[in-house]
Order: C-alpha cells, then structure tokens, then sequence
C-alpha cells in the first residue's frame, strides 16, 4: 500500500486537461473557489491531520519529462500547454481544510481557475482512500478480505457485460472511478482486469496515469465545471451554454465530441443543442435523471434535426451497475451508439459503502454559480435567488417531472 493515496500529478481524469487547456487560453484571469461536500452527511472531521499530510505531500508534487513526454503524445494538447506545466505544482496555500461547529471536514480551495482545477480529483481520491483504511481498520478487515469480495464482484459484472454484448448488443465501456476509489492499486488492477477480460468494449479509462501505464486510450471531455466557470464571465446568462459549446469547438476543432447535456436540465441544454452544435458534437453524456427518458430524448432530439441518431452517441455516466448497462444497452442498441463511463460500482464494490461526495465550483470571480441538473440534491449555489434566477432564465424542468 502506498503511504500517499496520489503519488502522480498526472493521476487525475482526462477532462482535468482538457478544460485546463481550454481555461489557460480563454479564461487565464479567472478566479474560481472550489468546495468539499459529502453528500450523505457522514462525519469525516476525524481525518483532517490524515488529509492535510497528504495535501502536504499532493503539494510537493511535480511533471517528470516522462509524464510531460506522455502529455505531449495526446494530439490535441497544445505544447504551450504542457511547457506551463514544466514548473507547475499545486499551491499549499489554495487548498484549505478546517472543522465546522459540528466536527465535520470543510475543505475548499480557491485561486487562479488555471491552477485550482487541478485540486478536485486528487483531494476527492485523498479523501476516499483514507476514509477506506479507516473503514477497514475499524472492521478489522485485510486487503484479503476486501479484494476477494471486489473480485468477486467484478467477476459478475464483467460476466453480465460480457454476456450483454455476446448477445449482440454491441457497447463501449470505459473506467470513471478515480475520484471516489477504494485505492490506488485496487483501480489499477480494475483496469487490468477489464484489460484483459473484456477487450471487445473496454475501450479506456479516465485516469491519465492507467492510461500511460496500460497503454490504453485516456477517457473524457469536459465537466460541469467548464459551464460553471464561464457563468462568471461577461457573458449573458442566457447565453452561457452557447457560449461553452462554442468555446469548446474552437479550441479542439472537431476533437473530444461528447457534450455534457445537464448543467441546466437536459431540456433547456436541447433547446441550445440545434443543429449546428448536434453535427459538431460526436453525442451527449448523460449524468442526471432518467437514463432511459434521457436517451429517447435524444434519439428523438437528433431526427427532429434530421440527423441519423446512429451515426451519434449515447454515453451514460450515471451511478452505473452492471444491471442498469445491460438494460440500458438492450433498450438502445440499434438506434444510438451505446456507451458507458462506471465509476464508484467497479472501484470502490468491496464491501464497504464508498463515500458520496464531491467538490464542486461555488464561485467563479466572486459570483455564485450554479449547476441545476436533472437530479435533486446534485447542486452546491450558496445563493438560492441565482438558482431561482437560473430557472426562470432557462426555464427549467426536469425530464424526471
């Protein structure tokens, strides 16, 4: 077991930087504040010394010429990019933890958005493995003990996928399960197992490090950040989606074309969704709500404008199980590329309930932000009349409602 849970600057998901690219050549002068949430209420203040070592030891960290050699491999990462990343660390003094009234962890960090981005994945990955050892002390568990049950169930998850797909419903399948790991050695031996047990539709990961290690394709586009930042900017708020999607075609010109379609509700993200951003985008990824209302609304949504949903794609990323993928590749398949990003129920399912938790945009040059979503509970705005704002501006509802 490692001392540290991240020992790599470059173990963070793909989209890290990708929107840092995007966010050093079009917003380098905005400031943005990041914030700790566990979503379930669980007490983490016990662990704070444990987290703030390792945000020490994450803070010392640095590029080697063989992860900035890997980084400029990736076609689409400019080399003014990586060269700003030759000297770059994380700033000790961006990164913030402390007790509220009731013991509980706050944790936050705020800067530079060029910089600060980079704190999300490493502080959820930090807080999620050092929760696990404490987990697995307090039961008096061995790594014996967990790895045979996650092995156990990844035997049958693998098994259903395979079993899905040897039917002839035809998928693909990457790994999103850094942030809210069990550890760092059990995702990497996920990754190997998919590897090697499902090469017909493993096609990769989102986490940069496996993905240089394994020699397989690094998985991702963007996140709600990159929507929630511009909400900061000069921009009308009607216009912010636009805008975004816009920005990103530029920057990557036809590269990394799955659109994140909830920011505000995926039905007021179709209304800005037209054809021009439907033939630019390769498909949309689904992160909240119904997955199967989602995925209609799209097929539906692309022949309205004329467009074969057969050439897009679908990709669900949602709390996925084996079960819900192979229902939901049954119900599409033949009439959208089906595809999946799973997280937490292939790296962290061994026998002790992962955390439920995430670090989200708060502020973006000090004005709240604001993240809707097709999920209750999914938000973090400190200010409910720009959230009121927001669905008034964009006429919010759910596709669950």
């Amino acid at each position: 077991m490692d001392l540290y849970p991240i020992t790599s600057l470059l173990e963070q998901d793909l989209y890290k930087f990708s929107m840092g690219q995007a966010v050093l050549h079009w917003f380098p002068k905005t400031n943005v504040k990041v914030e700790f949430k566990e979503r379930d209420g669980v007490s983490l203040g016990y662990l704070k010394p444990q987290i703030d070592e390792a945000l020490d030891q994450l803070c010392t960290l640095h590029f080697n010429k063989e992860e900035l050699d890997y980084l400029r491999s990736i076609r689409w990462l400019s080399s003014d990019y990586i060269d700003y990343h030759e000297r770059f660390d994380l700033k000790r003094n961006q990164i913030h933890t402390e007790l509220d009234a009731n013991g509980r962890l706050v944790m936050w960090a705020e800067g530079p958005w060029r910089d600060v981005i980079y704190f999300e994945i490493p502080c959820l990955a930090i807080v999620s493995e050092l929760y696990m050892r404490d987990q697995m002390a307090r039961g008096n568990l061995s790594r014996e003990d967990v790895r045979a049950k996650g092995d156990a169930r990844l035997d049958e998850m693998i098994g259903k996928l395979k079993g899905c797909f040897n039917e002839g419903y035809a998928f693909t399948f990457a790994d999103f399960g850094l942030r809210r790991r069990f550890s760092s050695s059990w995702q990497e031996h996920v990754v190997e197992r998919f590897i090697k047990e499902a090469p017909e539709f493993f096609v990769g990961t989102s986490n940069v490090l496996l993905a240089k290690q394994f020699n397989v394709k690094p998985i991702g586009t963007f996140a709600h950040e990159w929507f929630m930042g511009i909400q900061g900017e000069n921009v009308r708020l009607s216009e912010v989606q636009k805008t975004a999607l816009d920005i990103w075609a530029k920057e990557y010109r036809g590269e990394l074309g799955i659109a994140l379609s909830d920011i505000f509700g995926f039905n007021a993200f179709l209304r800005d969704f037209d054809k021009y951003f439907a033939k630019l985008f390769d498909g949309c990824r689904h992160d909240s709500g119904s997955p199967f209302t989602w995925g209609e609304m799209l097929i539906d949504h692309y022949k309205a404008l004329g467009l074969d949903p057969l050439t897009k794609t679908g990709c669900w990323s949602d709390s996925l199980s084996a079960d819900k993928c192979v229902e939901i590749a049954k119900r599409f398949y033949g009439r959208i590329k089906v595809s999946f990003g799973v997280g937490t129920s292939i790296t962290n399912s061994v026998g002790i309930k992962p955390l439920n938790m995430v670090m989200k945009m708060t502020e973006s040059n000090g004005h709240p932000v604001c993240k809707l979503s097709d999920s209750p509970g999914k938000g973090m705005c400190h200010s409910e009349n720009f959230v009121e704002y927001c669905k008034t501006v964009y006429a919010y509802k759910s596709i669950d409602d």
